[in-house]
């Protein structure tokens, strides 16, 4: 019994799970990404997230230990996309829940309650408004989903991850 729990425990501490936390750890990163979420009424909204829970293993042994935050296993397609100079993509849901991350080039979103971002090379979106409704009244009237285009004179590519599971409505920042 006491071997078990020795050889348990050596292999707990050899792939990481077991790491505790020692004073010459580097603190706990905070990344940063962008949610298009849909409101129980089919507004689509932008928040601001903050990805907080790593934890520091090796993913594979014996390379050194990473910060890692996974997200639950899915089925996804994984696609690169080259927008047009001056491309327009017009009021329009994703068409699945998916992430974006602008890889050379700007690109803008906005949500159909007006507010505006810019993502740069780098920035992740999780774009999930497909149970939109089209907007009642006001100065979107008729429209849903989101607006987005490039911005500036150049093509913009982006990579897609195309996730096959449904969206969460009324949740924003899910993800963390």
């Amino acid at each position: 019994m006491l071997r078990r729990a020795a050889y348990l425990l050596s292999f707990l501490v050899a792939t990481g799970v077991g790491h505790a936390a020692r004073a010459d750890d580097p603190p706990n990163p905070v990344r940063h990404y962008h949610h298009l979420w849909t409101d129980k009424d089919g507004i689509s909204h932008l928040a601001d997230c903050e990805v907080t829970h790593f934890f520091l293993k090796s993913m594979s042994p014996p390379a050194g230990p990473q910060w890692q935050d996974p997200m639950k296993p899915q089925t996804a397609t994984i696609m690169f996309t080259v927008q047009p100079a001056h491309w327009n993509g017009a009021w329009h849901p994703d068409p699945k829940p998916q992430w974006i991350i602008p890889l050379h080039g700007s690109w803008w979103v906005q949500s159909m309650d007006g507010q505006k971002i810019v993502l740069n090379q780098g920035d992740v979106l999780l774009g999930e408004d497909q149970d939109v409704r089209p907007m009642p009244s006001g100065p979107y009237k008729g429209k849903k989903g989101h607006n987005a285009g490039n911005v500036g004179d150049d093509p913009v590519t982006l990579m897609v991850i195309q996730s096959a599971n449904p969206p969460t409505i009324g949740a924003p920042c899910q993800y963390h």
